[in-house]
């Protein structure tokens, strides 16, 4: 599967500052989004979107395996979407997509490394029982020596107003 990097820029704005947050499908990502959107808003930066599609292990039946793929495919593009549509809508600015197939945490590490324009990665914790999430965890303890960029970690608990008064 090809990887998708769909960028949005105009000429001159490599030297801003970039927020990069992971898309998924929960409430603590939606809080990241938020707080980087409102960074970008107040700093003159802008947002990149990463989602990473994981390889499914569904060998047995190419055709079968390979329709998994493609609805996995359109499912994250509709959610990589929406969250550009709300990047938009809370920022002002069209953010950079990234839609990429690997483990979540090396295809992270792979694209900070390789685009030198992101310049910090934000992230949503979760507040629950179940901890503030694995790309959390990781990122924010063994991994954290591995990246180049700052992280920044949300509580996923957070409303919008007290988002905006923080970013």
């Amino acid at each position: 599967m090809a990887e998708t990097d769909a960028r949005a820029e105009t000429p001159g704005q490599e030297s801003q500052r970039v927020f990069l947050v992971v898309v998924d499908d929960t409430d603590e990502m939606r809080v990241a989004l938020r707080f980087a959107c409102r960074r970008a808003m107040h700093t003159g930066g802008r947002v990149a979107l990463l989602y990473v599609l994981e390889p499914n292990d569904f060998q047995h039946w190419m055709t079968v395996g390979d329709l998994i793929r493609q609805e996995a495919r359109g499912e994250a593009e509709k959610l990589l979407q929406r969250a550009a549509a709300e990047a938009y809508e809370l920022s002002g600015r069209i953010a950079t997509l990234y839609l990429k197939e690997g483990s979540p945490r090396e295809t992270l590490l792979k694209l900070i490394e390789q685009d030198p324009s992101i310049s910090i990665l934000v992230l949503g914790a979760n507040t629950g029982q179940g901890g503030p999430g694995p790309l959390v965890s990781a990122l924010t303890s063994k991994m954290m020596g591995k990246l180049r960029v700052p992280v920044t970690v949300v509580p996923g608990n957070l409303e919008g107003e007290d988002v905006d008064s923080i970013a």
